[in-house]
């Protein structure tokens, strides 16, 4: 039985995607996926954050996208608060309108190309974290694999994350109902200037954004005009079980109840899909550990939270990003010490940070007198440009430093500088390998990285501006060294390279 690199169970964005970074980076992955099809049904409605960079830099934002380069947000939302981001200066909250079926399709394509073998209809139901020995259930019948690494990206309720005995502790909270539903429409309720809703006694609702009221929370997402979607969110009222199938009267109701109007909504037309759905609960829970001996979890497998901002994606490819190259070198014998444990390190406070910041805005929109004086103080502190700029980065991901250096740049992700030859580093981000970048006048500081050259590409040109003279770019976007100085200093940049990619070739690590 042959040893597979990493095999990866589920087949989602974080699995797809997790498979295109492992093939860029020259090691062997394997997809098993238990659904025989792509899914059809509604989860995210689009990528928020730092993700969108990330896929503009790896060419598969082209894909995605009419659009030739992505542009940050003029608007988004914070717990049902409008925020204006049209001052913020550097605005870091990138998005991209996108169901998940049409991202998982793209990726499942990329992921294709890249030689990557996708086995659908196939599911792991055993597992030895320590040795990488999978049992797997297929079309065919049962069968065992042999694997370096497994990286669980099946869900919140991982199989993997089960098998190798991690635990999920979290929150679930019983007492929330959310309604979802696929529309037609009368014109006459249609607000053409904002493309939102207008309803007497309540006012304009805004497309895209929660609307709060002190009995729920209701949202208007007109995706496809045609049948848009409508969300209503309810606390402490009781709602039919799973076994009882939601009804679009069921979704008038919950709307009159939350707007205090009827919104005459009726049954979609045309093919679809559509949506009609009833969400009893929500869950917060975050995993004991990322990692058990060769086990590694990514996206939902390791974290699980509510939807509202929709930074789910943002968070969970970006895990991906993060420790691909890390598991990639670990495959190929020249990761440093340390170097595979820093993917848990630098991801876990992200991921709770995530966790705080929808928590918290699931308390600003919740029903109740309490939480409207708590919105009056927070409408206050969003009259401060630096709070709603503060808030940008928070949803976009773009507050992540990891680790600590002198320099600015360090630790954080690489800024889109002002280089004479672009499109070079473009082209060069799309393999996902390591990056110097010299933009010294001599271009000595390339040379320092020529040991490596295995491992890293470099890319000499010049800036216009300020701008650094050397950056080291981790294959995740984000910078392992940087120097302002005139003639950097090689040997923090060769404890730099060493410390990240290993040591020089034909030393011995």
């Amino acid at each position: 039985m042959s040893t597979i690199d990493v095999v990866i169970a589920g087949g989602g964005p974080t699995g797809l995607m997790l498979a295109c970074e492992l093939s860029l980076a020259g090691a062997r992955p394997v997809v098993l996926e238990r659904l025989t099809e792509r899914s059809g049904d509604f989860r995210a409605n689009g990528l928020v954050g730092q993700v969108v960079r990330l896929l503009h830099r790896r060419g598969l934002y082209e894909r995605l996208s009419v659009s030739e380069a992505p542009a940050p947000a003029p608007r988004y939302v914070f717990g049902a608060f409008p925020l204006d981001l049209a001052e913020v200066p550097d605005n870091p909250l990138y998005i991209l309108p996108l169901p998940q079926r049409e991202l998982e399709r793209a990726l499942e394509e990329r992921a294709l190309e890249l030689g990557v073998e996708i086995r659908r209809g196939h599911e792991v139901t055993g597992l030895d974290p320590e040795t990488g020995e999978i049992d797997v259930r297929g079309p065919g019948g049962p069968y065992r694999l042999q694997a370096r690494f497994v990286a669980g990206a099946d869900g919140g309720r991982s199989t993997v994350r089960k098998l190798a005995g991690i635990g999920f502790p979290g929150v679930t909270h019983e007492n929330q109902v959310s309604r979802t539903a696929s529309v037609s429409l009368p014109d006459s309720v249609r607000d053409p200037e904002t493309g939102g809703l207008r309803l007497e006694g309540v006012g304009v609702i805004r497309p895209f954004a929660h609307f709060r009221t002190e009995t729920g929370l209701f949202a208007f997402a007109p995706f496809d005009p045609a049948n848009p979607g409508v969300m209503t969110s309810e606390r402490d009222r009781p709602a039919p079980g799973d076994e009882v199938p939601v009804t679009l009267e069921e979704v008038r109701e919950s709307i009159r109840r939350v707007l205090g109007t009827d919104l005459p909504i009726s049954p979609p037309t045309g093919p679809g899909p559509h949506q009609l759905r009833r969400v009893i609960s929500g869950n917060t829970r975050l995993a004991e550990t990322f990692r058990r001996g060769r086990v590694l979890l990514v996206g939902d497998a390791a974290h699980v939270h509510s939807a509202i901002g929709g930074p789910g994606l943002n968070l969970g490819l970006q895990d991906v990003a993060n420790l691909a190259w890390k598991l990639a070198a670990e495959v190929h014998g020249w990761a440093p010490p340390g170097l595979l444990d820093s993917y848990e390190a630098e991801r876990r406070p992200v991921s709770r940070r995530v966790v705080m910041h929808t928590e918290a805005q699931g308390v600003l929109t919740a029903p109740g007198p309490e939480v409207t004086a708590l919105r009056e103080l927070f409408g206050e502190l969003l009259g401060h440009p630096d709070v709603v700029a503060h808030l940008a980065a928070l949803m976009a991901g773009s507050d992540v430093r990891y680790g600590e250096d002198p320099h600015p740049l360090t630790g954080r992700w690489a800024p889109d500088l002002q280089l004479d030859e672009q499109d070079r580093l473009t082209e060069a981000a799309h393999a996902a390998r390591p990056i110097l970048l010299d933009l010294t006048a001599d271009a000595a500081t390339a040379a320092v990285a020529a040991p490596w050259r295995d491992r890293v590409d470099t890319i000499t040109t010049t800036a216009s501006g300020e701008a650094p003279t050397a950056v080291l770019i981790r294959p995740d976007g984000y910078v392992a060294w940087a120097s302002s100085d005139e003639k950097p200093d090689p040997d923090a940049l060769r404890e730099a390279l060493a410390r990240w990619f290993g040591p020089e070739a034909g030393a011995t690590a």
